[in-house]
């Protein structure tokens, strides 16, 4: 991604905020259409932006339960994928269906100068697509953008086939109602803060009082909560639908700092110098596809791709070109037996 990237990004954020007051959000969801924001004074507060209590809970981040099926060995040619519930399904169907972000720089976004799907995310799943069907054309994969909120309902509903959205993996989204499974770790993520530089805030303590926004559905709002409370602070927790929202929020002064991983909030930081991410790591964030316990073939499909890219050099060559940054070897897979 080059910088006027980065610029069209910016102008784009700045467009939302005077466009925001007169229009209606109208982008299609899994739930349905958007509902317009909130007038706040003279700002609107984006739609289903919400004060939210939360309970902290010890390790609402940190266990991570990485462990996956181990991958088929060898991995199928392209185009003679074995029986199985998934990889069946999509095979009969032309087409893998993803589900993904269109607001995270460098992960999962629309290229301004292309109006195509970008990011390291989009590039896990076209390798999928690629690998199951043999080639890049477009038509093979169907990407549809989910809210954070509602990733592990798509890919229980089937949706989606899989889920890559800078999604941790956590041992509660595992069990209970619209529990997924998960490809082995693709990357290690670690939770941080985002404040404006002339804030004054420097710590977790400098929160106590402030507002804090994080993401509906993540496991953010908790261990932010708890994080600040062991530092003496209390802070004001604040859902909203999307990454994005929480960018407008604390550009409109409606909120006094972002908590969620640092991969989205560097993003947001290249995209506004007047924010920086706070030199802490609050938890563990590993990255899994997010898959139907139901469909363990195409689990071990996909920690099968993840090995390969690995060892003939596409991890490396996708990380360069979509993350910018030293290229950090794939987390060492954690394997189970069923």
């Amino acid at each position: 991604m080059k910088r006027p990237v980065l610029t069209a990004l910016v102008l784009i954020a700045t467009m939302a905020l005077a466009a925001c007051g007169s229009t209606t959000n109208t982008a299609a969801t899994s739930t349905g259409l958007a509902t317009p924001g909130v007038v706040v004074g003279s700002q609107v507060r984006p739609a289903g932006a919400q004060p939210v209590q939360v309970q902290t809970a010890s390790g609402a981040s940190g266990d991570s339960c990485t462990t996956s099926l181990p991958p088929m060995e060898p991995l199928p040619l392209p185009g003679h994928m074995p029986a199985g519930p998934g990889l069946t399904a999509i095979m009969n169907r032309g087409y893998l269906i993803a589900g993904v972000d269109q607001s995270t720089l460098h992960w999962g976004y629309r290229d301004p100068s292309t109006d195509q799907f970008a990011g390291f995310d989009i590039d896990m799943v076209r390798q999928v697509a690629i690998a199951i069907f043999g080639d890049a054309n477009p038509d093979h994969l169907h990407l549809v953008v989910v809210p954070n909120a509602d990733r592990q309902q798509a890919v229980d509903t089937g949706a989606v086939d899989l889920v890559a959205e800078t999604m941790t993996i956590t041992c509660g989204r595992q069990e209970g109602k619209d529990a997924v499974d998960f490809s082995s770790e693709y990357y290690d993520a670690h939770q941080g803060v985002l404040v404006p530089i002339k804030s004054g805030i420097t710590s977790l303590a400098g929160l106590n009082g402030k507002q804090v926004c994080a993401i509906a559905g993540s496991t953010s709002l908790a261990t932010v909560k708890e994080a600040a409370a062991e530092k003496g602070a209390e802070v004001q927790l604040w859902e909203a639908p999307n990454e994005t929202d929480c960018l407008v929020m604390l550009q409109q002064n409606q909120v006094d700092a972002i908590s969620t991983d640092d991969t989205i909030l560097d993003g947001f930081a290249a995209q506004d110098p007047n924010l920086r991410v706070l030199p802490i790591e609050l938890a563990d964030e590993p990255y899994g596809m997010a898959i139907n316990p139901d469909h363990p073939d195409l689990v071990r499909f996909v920690n099968a791709v993840l090995a390969k890219e690995e060892g003939d050099g596409t991890w490396a060559s996708i990380w360069t070109q979509d993350l910018h940054t030293p290229v950090v070897p794939l987390p060492r897979p954690e394997y189970r037996s069923s």
